[in-house]
C-alpha cells in the first residue's frame, strides 16, 4: 500500500489536479489549510473543464473532507482566492 502526501497551492484561474488517476480504488484526505474567513477550495471529478464555482463541491476554511475514489478517476482544484493551499492524503492500494 502506497501514501502519497503533498500540498497544492490553488489557482482562482486554472484548475490544478490534486490527485491522479490509478488503476485501483483509493482513499484521499482534503485539507483546506486557510483558516479565514469565506476562503474555499472548490473540487471536481473528472477533468478540468468539469471544475466550476456554481457546480462544484467547496471545502471550507480549516474544513477536512474524505473521499473514496473510483479506479482512475482523478480530482481537480481552484481556489477563491488565489493561492490557497490544499492538503493531500492519498492512500492507494496498490505498490
Amino acid at each position: 500500500m502506497a501514501i502519497i502526501t503533498r500540498q497544492v497551492e490553488c489557482s482562482n484561474t486554472v484548475a490544478k489536479q490534486i490527485v491522479g488517476a490509478d488503476n485501483m480504488p483509493h482513499k484521499i484526505v482534503l485539507h483546506n489549510a486557510t483558516k479565514s474567513s469565506n476562503e474555499y477550495i472548490w473540487i471536481a471529478g473528472g477533468s478540468a473543464q468539469a471544475l466550476s464555482t456554481v457546480a462544484s463541491m467547496h471545502i471550507d476554511p480549516g474544513q477536512t473532507i474524505y473521499l473514496d475514489i473510483a479506479a482512475n478517476d482523478e480530482v481537480w482544484a481552484t481556489s477563491t482566492p488565489d493561492g490557497l493551499i490544499v492538503h493531500v492524503f492519498d492512500q492507494r492500494q496498490n505498490d
